[in-house]
């Protein structure tokens, strides 16, 4: 790929991406995270890997306005149409068009193409350990959900059995659970480094969360009679 083309590709790019928790630092995490891996596969094509990386949540403004929508369906058709509509050949859209429709966790579209698992290992790996622990926080308070919900005997919920969203939520049912879900070995590799942290973080957010409701409310309830 030659640096004119990239430069068209990234500058189309920064005009779609306004979401505080994806917005470009995550696609140039996501298409560094992706060379890293790309390095330990062989015939990797490198033109849709990069394509697919830096396109790959053109989508989500639209999803943010409307939470019905899936960003990797629309980010999908949108780079399909740009790419072919600015003389890339058709095959190479769709090449680039399947791994972006693949690269959503939730979307259900299993990867392909070797250059679709390495997008969708190298998306993940932005969700897990420290940095997606960050990232989430962010987008909750974007969306204003609370970070932690009590039980109907006023105690901190540890997500794992709610229905409200919020952060201890997401945690327990997506975050907790993505440690296993990767295509290649050098991006299983690199998760695992970064378990623990995300583990820690959770464990002491909750203890710190908990503390209060346990001592603070006996110490009220005696005060206030």
């Amino acid at each position: 790929m030659n640096k004119e083309t990239y430069t068209l590709l990234e500058n189309y790019m920064l005009t779609c991406m306004e979401d505080s928790a994806h917005d470009k630092e995550h696609i140039y995490r996501v298409l560094y995270n992706a060379l890293e891996i790309a390095k330990t596969e062989r015939n990797v094509n490198y033109d849709i890997l990069i394509t697919s990386c830096l396109l790959h949540d053109i989508g989500r403004k639209d999803q943010f306005e409307n939470p019905s929508l899936s960003h990797a369906l629309l980010g999908s058709e949108k780079a399909y149409s740009f790419l072919t509509g600015h003389g890339f050949d058709t095959f190479f859209a769709e090449q680039v068009k399947l791994c972006i429709l693949a690269h959503s966790y939730r979307q259900k579209t299993p990867a392909q193409s070797l250059e679709a698992k390495i997008l969708f290992d190298a998306d993940k790996l932005d969700v897990v350990g420290a940095i997606g622990i960050a990232r989430t926080l962010v987008y909750t308070g974007t969306v204003s959900k609370p970070l932690y919900s009590l039980l109907p005997d006023g105690s901190v919920s540890t997500g794992e059995h709610d229905i409200t969203p919020s952060f201890f939520h997401e945690y327990k049912h997506k975050l907790s659970k993505m440690y296993s879900n990767f295509y290649t070995a050098r991006a299983a590799e690199l998760a695992r480094e970064r378990e623990q942290t995300a583990i820690d973080f959770y464990n002491h957010l909750y203890q710190e969360s908990t503390f209060p409701y346990r001592h603070g409310r006996e110490e009220l309830d005696r005060l206030v009679r």
